[in-house]
């Protein structure tokens, strides 16, 4: 029942993460908000990365990101961008398709190096906040980025101001 409800937000959620990286227009993806933070390319690379780290929380008592290898292509290909991301939700399907329900309460833990990064955690809770919450968290990013460099934003989980105020609807 639990992997039913991942499955059924990781599939509704995936759409709305596949017209976010729709949006970005191909010359815009050097904008920056700030001098010190990414490019909008660069954001919707780790976006689309993320689901890259799936098959590592799901099917594995340890994950060891620094062994992960993740191909990143050219941040200023956004078609690159969203290849890879097509990609690894494909892989991220399959891990999510192939745990099983007691598996989500093993402990799991993330290296780097051999060093700990997250100690031992129910997987579950990995899954909500380390891979789920993660992504939303950057796609708010990605909305502001979207914003900001003067590109359309896609509904969501409704119309966006700018559509329900273009249609006269309020």
């Amino acid at each position: 029942m639990i992997l039913e409800a991942l499955l059924g937000e990781f599939e509704h959620e995936v759409n709305n993460t596949r017209k976010l990286l729709a949006a970005i227009p191909a010359d815009k993806t050097g904008f920056k908000v700030t001098d010190f933070g990414w490019t909008l390319g660069q954001l919707a690379q780790h976006i689309a990365t993320i689901y890259s780290w799936y098959a590592g929380t799901l099917t594995q008592d340890e994950y060891d990101i620094s062994a992960a290898g993740d191909h990143r292509p050219d941040p200023a290909d956004i078609a690159a961008t969203r290849a890879l991301f097509e990609q690894n939700v494909e892989k991220a399907r399959a891990a999510l398709k192939s745990v099983q329900e007691e598996d989500l309460l093993r402990p799991w833990t993330m290296t780097s190096h051999g060093r700990t990064i997250v100690p031992p955690t129910p997987r579950l809770q990995v899954a909500r906040g380390f891979l789920f919450n993660h992504l939303y968290h950057h796609r708010g990013e990605l909305v502001m980025y979207l914003r900001a460099a003067g590109a359309r934003v896609p509904g969501l989980y409704g119309p966006t101001y700018e559509d329900s105020h273009r249609k006269g609807t309020s």
